[in-house]
């Protein structure tokens, strides 16, 4: 099969995969197909770091089905939680600037792991549910029990949250879109040549100036403020430009192109969903900001 007509099957597929999972009608199918990915994206980074066993399986299930069902609305478990993530995510950056080699114990693999991939892949559902909680909690001087809301209410939260998750997905990948086609056409200054060498300067500020764009056009028909959505994009794109380095820089590494062949023509998972996965604790942020403000 031509490579070309390969790569849109597989693109098509992976994007109506994750709208129609974005548009049924609870958050529940999302936070199932993440609970997916997660295990995969956690099976490939495994063999990107040589890590053994399945331990890990078990503790991310473990730690998914606490957060979305248990601990949900324990806001001081979940900050803990992204604290723990968001600390992870820092010492990846500053990983990247590490020339010698960095040897990991099987426990730091297995901690970096669970914090790296397992709460990037727990943090994206958890963007869907907290946009629910928070548009139900703005509109109402109750707390936050599900079941005493009435249908309406929960239909106008979770179609804001849908919104926003569309937007999310779509913002990502305009940058990705504009960030190549700026590259191709315009770049010039490299980025960060010792992990990625195709990755540009012209190419980063047209991914973020596509990016902006795009908030710009789901602001027209969102609750939310220009200037939240603003906020939003700009924590993705840098984040997940960042993310992206930080799986290339593993790649580099393990001397590996891509983090599997899972998807054909595209390579893993990892390869898809890296800027997502680390940009994810980060837009959490951003928007729990957007909403106290």
């Amino acid at each position: 099969m031509n490579e070309l007509l390969k790569r849109s099957i597989t693109g098509i597929l992976y994007v109506f995969l994750l709208l129609t999972a974005i548009m049924l009608s609870n958050a529940e199918a999302f936070g199932f197909l993440f609970l997916i990915f997660g295990l995969i994206c956690l099976y490939e980074f495994k063999r990107l770091i040589r890590l053994g066993g399945s331990a890990i399986y078990l503790v991310f299930l473990v730690l998914w089905w606490s957060f979305n069902y248990l601990f949900l609305t324990n806001n001081f478990l979940v900050y803990l939680l992204l604290f723990a993530v968001v600390v992870t995510d820092i010492y990846l950056v500053i990983y990247l600037f590490k020339k010698e080699p960095v040897h990991y114990s099987k426990q730091q693999k297995f901690l970096l792991s669970l914090l790296y991939v397992g709460g990037g892949c727990l943090f994206i559902p958890l963007l869907y549910k907290v946009e629910v909680k928070n548009y139900v909690e703005a509109i109402s001087s109750d707390p936050f029990p599900f079941w005493e809301f009435s249908q309406w209410r929960f239909s106008e939260a979770f179609n804001e949250a849908q919104h926003t998750m569309i937007a999310v997905l779509a913002i990502i990948w305009a940058s990705d879109s504009f960030a190549y086609l700026s590259g191709r056409f315009l770049g010039r200054t490299k980025l960060f040549p010792s992990v990625s060498p195709k990755k540009t300067v012209e190419g980063f500020i047209g991914g973020f100036l596509g990016a902006l764009l795009t908030a710009f056009l789901f602001s027209l028909y969102s609750h939310k403020n220009i200037w939240e959505w603003f906020l939003i994009a700009a924590v993705l794109v840098i984040a997940g430009t960042l993310g992206d380095l930080v799986e290339s820089k593993f790649k580099r590494v393990a001397g590996k192109k891509d983090s599997g062949t899972i998807l054909p023509g595209h390579g893993g998972l990892l390869d898809r969903l890296d800027s997502l996965i680390f940009a994810s604790p980060f837009a959490y942020i951003a928007l729990q900001i957007a909403f106290y403000l």
